[in-house]
């Protein structure tokens, strides 16, 4: 399976590992061994140094998996992803001197098993178990890199969309940049005639992951058929139906992680506000729904104090909902661990 598609089709789309590589060896050595449960393998970038470099390194391109794992399905899956990470450190860190970020070299690994057919059949797919994931957390920063089975969550939905609408080529094109994280990307996209730019795609896939509807826009939408049927469910939030009221929602967030909040009930003329601190970069959609359940997408314009509002006439009537869907998107590069909370 790795010498007749694995290699050949994922070389063919990213370029090829170091070769012959640190040992002079075109083959590829992979070590299994007992790991901490769930975990899926790792490659070590330390085994592409010498001894003298890095002391504990193997001097060899090697990839390790879970000995729990050897008869299993997933096998090759969890083979590809490492395979990728390998195939990375030769077309960033060896021919451009540069690391990538976590999170973008993770969201690469992750699709490998969808170019590879692997997601069929979806039952036992790991594109299945990243959805069941990202369903139970789905406002897990996708930049932040904590190594937790949430983080695998959303840079897979994430990469899904990006590659739904922008194609392959741009995962290839971003990996062969001497950039790194977002500016890679957004050059990708800029040298493959897109006239979007992650901002803009990551706002689209934060509508496009509550409505998943072509016949809306295109773009929020999945075309992946294993994604077809997939939506997240926003927080709720009831207003009385009888009367004035005020309902007051304080929300924690981080860059680059989607926050969506439904608000139902009430009737009449409802007065939204948005508030954050001044110097923050927000991007603030929201989703009316009428009563016929037809979604109207618009976007909050926030002042330089990061403040908007809007006035949406027959609430409770015509108007049965409104979902915000509200993502600081300011911090553009140098994700490396923990991010800051605003």
């Amino acid at each position: 399976e790795f010498k007749d598609k694995i290699y050949p089709t994922l070389t063919s789309i990213f370029g090829s590992e170091w070769k012959p590589g640190i040992d002079g060896e075109e083959r590829i050595t992979i070590l299994f061994h007992q790991m901490k449960q769930g975990v899926g393998g790792y490659f070590r970038e330390a085994d592409e140094y010498i001894k003298l470099q890095v002391p504990n390194s193997n001097e060899r391109e090697m990839v390790y998996l879970p000995l729990s794992q050897i008869n299993s399905s997933q096998l090759k899956t969890l083979l590809a992803h490492e395979f990728l990470h390998l195939i990375t450190f030769n077309q960033k860190n060896k021919i451009h001197e540069v690391s990538e970020e976590v999170w973008l070299n993770e969201a690469r690994a992750e699709y490998a098993s969808t170019i590879l057919g692997y997601d069929d059949p979806y039952e036992s797919s790991n594109l299945k178990r990243r959805v069941k994931v990202f369903l139970s957390r789905p406002t897990d920063s996708l930049t932040e890199w904590l190594n937790k089975k949430y983080d695998y969550g959303s840079i897979n939905l994430f990469i899904h969309y990006l590659v739904d609408h922008y194609g392959i080529e741009i995962l290839a094109s971003s990996l062969k940049s001497k950039l790194v994280g977002i500016p890679s990307l957004n050059e990708a996209l800029k040298k493959n005639g897109f006239k979007e730019d992650f901002s803009q795609i990551f706002t689209d896939w934060t509508i496009a992951v509550i409505v998943n509807d072509c016949s809306i826009n295109r773009k929020y939408c999945y075309f992946n058929k294993n994604l077809k049927d997939f939506r997240i469910t926003p927080a709720l939030n009831f207003l009385p139906l009888t009367g004035k009221s005020s309902l007051s929602v304080t929300n924690l967030t981080k860059n680059w992680a989607g926050n969506w909040q439904k608000i139902t009930g009430g009737n009449g003329v409802l007065k939204l506000r948005f508030e954050s601190l001044a110097g923050l970069n927000f991007k603030v959609p929201y989703i009316i729904e009428d009563e016929q359940g037809n979604f109207l997408i618009n976007f909050l314009e926030l002042d330089e104090n990061q403040t908007g509002e809007v006035y949406i006439k027959d609430f409770g009537t015509k108007n049965k909902s409104i979902i915000i869907i509200p993502s600081l998107q300011t911090k553009i590069s140098g994700f490396d661990g923990i991010e800051p909370t605003y």
